[in-house]
């Protein structure tokens, strides 16, 4: 969830402010490579959400 958060926030306030980089600041490839990894960040938070739901509706079956 820290990282779906994390990615989402940053996407967000690198859309409304093009300069502000956050922690992407160190990527070299401008707008489109931070905000580009912003969106990988939030995917793979979404990823390990949807897996840590999974398990845990398979143990409370179990």
């Amino acid at each position: 969830m820290v990282l779906l958060v994390l990615g989402i926030q940053g996407a967000i306030r690198l859309l409304v402010d093009h300069d502000n980089a956050g922690l992407m600041s160190w990527l070299p490839g401008g707008f489109a490579a931070r905000l580009l990894g912003y969106l990988l960040i939030a995917t793979v938070g979404v990823v390990l959400a949807r897996s840590g739901k999974r398990r845990s509706d398979r143990s409370e079956a179990d």
